[in-house]
């Protein structure tokens, strides 16, 4: 498992990869994407740096050139996330879903925001709505984070496990838990770190728009990436007041599951 966090000076140094989101974009239409086993990246843009503070690796494109003449090839071995675009249905009931669950957040121009796990089409709703101080996207796929950082220079991405995420980021008044499913960590972990990177009032927002049936049929599909379960009120309820928030809403229904808790420590 690697971290990469994308200087946005740094970005467009990287054109083979876009190259290769180009590419991903076209696969998309109509079926879903393939799994990727490898895909070749230009080391003279790329410089790296070993994290003791973590088991992750943390890498960070710079300009810093190898000396002429070097040839090496990074393999890069994704879990096929394609699952997260195909379920972003084109209609009016879902993308009030969306709506739904973006306001649940309650952002405003300040806010510090996170998003975990998500589909590049909630990220383009959120860029589009809701203007913020800080947008933060975490996710385990290299090249969705990619295809966000083309689109949106200023928007901030860091490829990793939620609960490594650098503390310089830190406060946060809204977290999006997009996929909470994807997480392989159990809550209380989660909520530990949550705790310690939230701001007083912070609200957390875990959601998945086609609700608890659509994540059984993407359990059957994609095993490997559904690893945990969206959990219910009681066990939401326990974990939140261990770690100082409080569930002020609980949707589950057929279509829609949308839990928000807000921080209420001191």
């Amino acid at each position: 498992m690697y971290s990469l966090s994308f200087p946005s000076s740094s970005f467009a140094l990287l054109p083979s990869l876009f190259s290769f989101v180009s590419s991903r974009r076209l696969s998309l239409q109509p079926k879903k994407l393939n799994r990727l086993q490898s895909h070749f990246i230009s080391p003279q843009h790329l410089s790296f740096s070993q994290s003791n503070v973590s088991p992750y690796r943390a890498f960070c494109v710079s300009p810093t050139s190898p000396p002429e003449g070097t040839v090496s090839v990074f393999d890069f071995h994704e879990k096929d996330w394609s699952f997260l675009e195909s379920m972003e249905i084109e209609s009016t009931e879902h993308a009030q879903k969306i709506e739904r669950i973006i306001k649940a957040g309650e952002i405003s121009e300040s806010s510090r925001v996170l998003v975990s796990i998500s589909s590049e089409a909630f990220v383009d709703r959120l860029v589009e709505s809701s203007p913020t101080q800080l947008l933060l996207i975490v996710h385990d796929s290299l090249f969705t984070l990619a295809c966000v950082k083309e689109k949106y220079d200023k928007v901030k991405c860091w490829q990793g496990e939620l609960i490594y995420v650098p503390e310089k980021w830190s406060p946060l008044d809204v977290v999006f838990l997009y996929f909470l499913p994807a997480l392989p960590f159990d809550l209380d972990d989660l909520f530990k770190t949550l705790s310690q990177r939230c701001s007083s009032g912070a609200r957390v927002v875990i959601s998945h728009p086609q609700g608890r049936q659509g994540l059984e049929q993407q359990r059957k599909e994609f095993s490997d990436v559904v690893v945990s379960d969206l959990p219910d009120d009681s066990t939401l309820r326990n974990v939140a007041k261990k770690h100082s928030f409080e569930l002020t809403q609980f949707v589950d229904e057929q279509g829609l599951y949308l839990a928000v808790l807000k921080s209420s420590k001191q």
